[in-house]
């Protein structure tokens, strides 16, 4: 379970997220939503304490995460996989590669269970027989998929998703989206994601919250984010051009 109890960041005297108080339940589907530069993709680096909140607690599985040693922060950064809007990858690495740098770096895996590995989430991702091919040659799309294929493959215990289909066409994007759903729910994953796309997200998340200038203003299922009656929710999930946003 993740846990933000009154959390505020800041950057040069500017306030990103202020006072945020949420919960993603494990073996939950949480998507994040806002407008651009509400705080979502911070968010996602303080749960993984790739950043550090100026006020508040950011708890995994219980464990404040700030107060731990940087050797006690890297072994528990083995319970995540992560995909951020950069993606990540190393261009002068192949695909296989790639992907297979957390299974090397994490676990004790034969090269045939790597490669198995690797196959798989190349099929998922629509890239099969990619694992030669060098990233630097890719497109953005490919290379998001590559990205969402490698942090898939640890089949780690929280995966935080910071857009993984932007750049994609809709019948991959939504297949991209399907797969995240699957996988999510065969291992009971908890699963945080910040997604642009917001019709194909909401399709399959669990609970929604929304962030608007750093405050979140909602959290509830998305059943009850599509009825809600607050009027930032409203125009921003149904995409209405009139509004306070």
């Amino acid at each position: 379970m993740i846990r933000l109890q009154g959390v505020s960041k800041s950057f040069a005297g500017k306030t990103v997220l202020k006072d945020v108080d949420l919960q993603v339940p494990e073996a939950c589907l949480y998507g994040l939503i806002g407008p651009g530069a509400s705080g979502k993709s911070v968010l996602l680096k303080l749960v993984t304490g790739l950043l550090k909140p100026d006020s508040g607690r950011v708890l995994v599985d219980g464990r404040d995460i700030n107060q731990m040693t940087d050797l006690e922060l890297q072994q528990f950064r083995t319970k995540f996989g992560m995909l951020f809007q950069n993606n990540a990858l190393f261009d002068y690495l192949t695909v296989g590669e790639n992907i297979a740098f957390p299974l090397r770096r994490l676990f004790d895996l034969t090269e045939d269970e790597i490669r198995q590995r690797v196959e798989q989430r190349l099929r998922y991702v629509s890239l099969p027989g990619f694992e030669n091919r060098l990233c630097a040659g890719l497109s953005g799309g490919q290379k998001k998929r590559v990205g969402v294929a490698r942090a898939m493959v640890t089949q780690a215990q929280i995966v935080l998703y910071d857009e993984p289909a932007a750049g994609l066409d809709p019948v991959t994007s939504q297949r991209i989206f399907e797969l995240l759903r699957e996988e999510q729910r065969e291992a009971s994953t908890t699963l945080l994601m910040v997604s642009s796309d917001l019709e194909r997200m909401l399709s399959v998340t669990d609970r929604v919250g929304m962030l608007y200038q750093g405050v979140l203003i909602f959290d509830g299922t998305t059943e009850q984010a599509k009825a809600s009656d607050n009027p930032f929710v409203r125009q921003f999930v149904h995409g209405l051009t009139e509004g306070p946003l």
